[in-house]
């Protein structure tokens, strides 16, 4: 039995839902039903019933999901288990983060960390939350910083740290670029760039709350998937954008980044994630020190 085509099954048991499910393994609904055929061709069974508008389990499906569960999460363990003891032979970290978490908070982190110990190598990876987890439960890192999503992994731990402060970027020519404060109804004809929902879930639906809490239509004319896109589309002229306040750390010539006032300001959460019961003395040393200082690196967010 292949183990990668056991995940697949077992993700999809809990989604039963091949679209969501096809999205926490990063692969296409295809090749997801590929592994699943593949998987019950093995067993020669049938594992799942599925139609155009529902997914089943049969009753060896059933039966299945809860012994193939308890055996992922065995090899997950064993895995851990000699990551871990070769660690101890090489200093290393691997930490992920989004793209914000990694202009900020990053910097004053391993700047304290390398004084603490210099001994150790942190090797970094910068990416959205939704390809930082499934890295996280396949070893590939030890620690992540991402935004929390709506429905965790059991397999993950998270730490909440602090929520980071929403800002405007306008081009340096815009009218509102000399404003030092600026409301959503400043906005309201304004071309908005907003990052793809499915990408960046927390930042799209920012920009979507504000207005709406405000009885206001958003007037969407792009979508961007990558912050520094959208940073250099803004100074395009193309449109303004709502981002966290870290994304102003971006090099980009000819934008302005503006607070929004406090009646009108949201905040996106930030939070630590890593692999449950997975013993990592390093991974812990580095949370250990992130918590003793993380008032002080909240009050920059």
């Amino acid at each position: 039995m292949d183990l990668h085509q056991l995940r697949c099954f077992v993700t999809a048991a809990e989604e039963l839902h091949f679209g969501r499910a096809a999205q926490r393994l990063e692969m296409l609904p295809s090749a997801l039903g590929r592994h699943m055929r593949l998987l019950e061709e093995d067993l020669g069974t049938r594992l799942m019933t599925r139609t155009t508008r529902s997914v089943t389990l049969t009753d060896d499906g059933a039966i299945l999901v809860k012994e193939g569960r308890a055996l992922l999460e065995q090899a997950d363990a064993l895995a851990a288990k000699f990551r871990t003891r070769g660690r101890k032979q090489a200093a290393t970290v691997r930490v992920g983060a989004i793209d914000s978490a990694a202009a900020g908070l990053l910097p004053m982190l391993l700047r304290d960390f390398r004084e603490r110990r210099p001994d150790v190598t942190v090797q970094l990876v910068e990416d959205k939350t939704i390809r930082l987890l499934p890295r996280l439960l396949s070893g590939r890192l030890d620690l992540a910083f991402v935004r929390p999503p709506e429905s965790p992994d059991k397999r993950l731990e998270f730490m909440f740290l602090f929520h980071e402060t929403a800002v405007v970027a306008v081009s340096d020519h815009h009218p509102l670029a000399s404003r030092k404060c600026v409301t959503v109804a400043d906005l309201v004809d304004q071309p908005l760039i907003v990052p793809e929902r499915r990408s960046r879930p927390h930042s799209h639906d920012l920009t979507i709350t504000l207005f709406a809490e405000a009885g206001l239509q958003a007037r969407i004319a792009q979508i961007a998937d990558e912050k520094q896109t959208i940073v250099n589309l803004v100074a395009a002229k193309l449109g303004v954008a709502i981002v966290p306040k870290w994304t102003s750390r971006m090099a980009a010539r000819g934008v302005r980044y503006i607070r929004l006032a406090a009646s009108d300001m949201k905040k996106l959460p930030v939070a630590a994630a890593w692999t449950r019961g997975a013993r990592d003395p390093i991974r812990d040393e580095m949370l250990a020190l992130l918590q003793s200082n993380l008032p002080g690196y909240a009050l920059k967010a």
